[in-house]
């Protein structure tokens, strides 16, 4: 008697049922997420949406920086393009950014944690770039910033709170991630460590310029007050940040061989100026770099 063939290739073996259920379960799971907009690429496209928001600039008639002026802080493209040799892209014009890497954060009405600060080379006015110059007492409002005098850098941002520019010593535990220098970050509270001061770009002619008007647009040094090391641009050192890649900041003071800090140290208030015709760079899409430049 012949051998009953039992199996041919309509005939489907093992867990085929709940592979199918699990499939349909993905397949749901997908969509729902889709309608109500939990994706990851959907909160990525938020966040650059929200955080890519304009936000105009003050504008000075007298050419001085303010207490309660929205500005950006830009630190101008290295000079010396051979001076750094580890460098394979010179570093190009950055400002100062708050480092928003969490798509979730959108979730919830105001940032309620630390945040990081990175230098983004988007050169635009956003809620990212955008900050006001505060007294220390909470008012003064419109009174000329002078050299040598505390102030705090908050956003103003719609959804990136009430956050201060702060840093610390350099501890074992609490440092630049990639730098190791002292850490730069954005904090909810106030205190003696988001207090920063401004100094004239000539170490020679501080003591003259001290407690003068500062001057928008043009460079300056920005020294922490608790620490006295100054607010840097770490060349050598990028993050990978949902708006592309960012320089490291850091407050850590660059020395050249005159004992004068290095161009990295040099930043600039930005402002609009009356009659100018400037308009904002738009903000771009998601980028699509490659990071293999990146340290």
């Amino acid at each position: 008697m012949a051998a009953l063939r039992t199996y041919n290739p309509s005939v489907r073996i093992g867990n085929w049922n709940e592979d199918i259920q699990l499939e349909e379960d993905t397949l749901k799971n997908f969509l729902e997420k889709r309608a109500k907009g939990e994706l990851l690429i959907q909160k990525t496209h938020n966040l650059h949406a929200a955080m890519g928001k304009q936000l105009p600039l003050s504008v000075t008639q007298d050419f001085a920086v303010h207490f309660g002026d929205h500005v950006m802080i830009k630190c101008a493209a290295a000079q010396d393009q051979t001076k750094y040799f580890r460098d394979v892209n010179p570093r190009k014009d950055c400002v100062l950014a708050l480092n928003v890497s969490d798509p979730n954060v959108l979730l919830e009405k105001n940032l309620s944690g630390p945040a990081g600060a990175t230098g983004c080379m988007n050169i635009s006015p956003n809620q990212r770039t955008v900050f006001r110059i505060e007294h220390p007492s909470g008012g003064f409002k419109g009174t000329k910033l002078t050299y040598g005098h505390p102030f705090y850098l908050v956003t103003v941002g719609e959804n990136t709170g009430k956050m201060y520019l702060s840093s610390d010593k350099v501890t074992f535990n609490k440092c630049a991630s990639k730098s190791r220098h002292q850490e730069v970050s954005f904090v909810p509270e106030p205190s003696f460590l988001t207090q920063w001061r401004v100094e004239h770009r000539n170490p020679l002619l501080r003591m003259e310029y001290e407690y003068e008007p500062v001057e928008a647009n043009q460079e300056l040094i920005f020294v922490h007050c608790k620490t006295n090391q100054c607010l840097a641009v770490e060349q050598d050192f990028r993050h990978r940040t949902p708006f592309g890649g960012e320089y490291e900041i850091s407050a850590h003071t660059f020395l050249d061989s005159h004992k004068a800090e290095e161009d990295r140290n040099h930043f600039m208030i930005v402002e609009g100026v009356p009659g100018s015709s400037v308009e904002p760079v738009p903000e771009q899409g998601p980028p699509n770099s490659d990071f293999s430049t990146c340290p």
